[in-house]
């Protein structure tokens, strides 16, 4: 539990929200997120610092900030350790209804700067079953490689009568698994209902994802 004695204002509740959280997740072996939740808390905590004056205060924070980085540092080895030796496993379970679960949320966390080709493979993807007849499904596919290219991207399509499997990999390492691959959501009610386009907000098919790490990740 992140105790402080430091005061109730907003920002030290803020920090000891975010804190109590990365201890939580550590104590779940969910290293990831509680690494996040560690390097978020001691931002704040630095921020704390910063407009403190009083010397015992200062002491106190500083205290707490070395023994946080301790720990995260620990964790990131831990992480890294695992990356580097191909164990690295996250399993995410999304419920039936859920919401919260948009592209974005999954990857954004393993999309970095050093991410330069994505490759997506999916059996389903020209299905009717996802809304519309497969020529209208080639056609849209073809419009967005289109309108891809007038930003720099290049998107390659190929097509395959045996593809049964569903991941998504990227060169930094990362292979992501979805179990009903990327046709996870439910449809919207309604143009006009929650979730049509802020698929944070549309509920989704129960379905697993696994998250691996593999360094030596490429196209096959």
């Amino acid at each position: 539990m992140a105790k402080f004695g430091l005061g109730s204002d907003p920002e030290t509740a803020a920090a000891v929200t975010v804190l109590t959280r990365a201890v939580q997740l550590d104590s779940e072996s969910r290293y990831q997120q509680a690494l996040v939740c560690y390097q978020e808390g001691i931002d704040l905590l630095l921020q704390i610092l910063k407009g403190t004056k009083d010397d015992t205060k200062k002491c106190n924070l500083r205290k707490k900030i070395s023994g946080y980085m301790d720990r995260a540092e620990n964790i990131k080895k831990y992480l890294d350790q695992e990356k580097e030796d191909g164990k690295y496993h996250k399993q995410i379970k999304i419920e039936e209804n859920a919401t919260g679960f948009s592209y974005e949320s999954l990857f954004q966390e393993y999309l970095n700067e050093t991410v330069t080709e994505v490759w997506i493979e999916d059996p389903y993807i020209r299905q009717t079953h996802q809304g519309c007849g497969k020529q209208q499904q080639i056609s849209g596919l073809g419009e967005i490689k289109e309108s891809l290219g007038n930003h720099g991207v290049l998107l390659e399509l190929e097509y395959s009568s045996s593809l049964h499997d569903r991941e998504i990999r990227f060169n930094n390492g990362w292979m992501i698994k979805i179990g009903r691959g990327l046709d996870y959501f439910k449809k919207p009610q309604g143009r006009f209902s929650l979730g049509y386009c802020d698929f944070d907000l549309r509920p989704c098919h129960e379905t697993t994802v696994d998250i691996f790490h593999n360094k030596h990740t490429k196209k096959i």
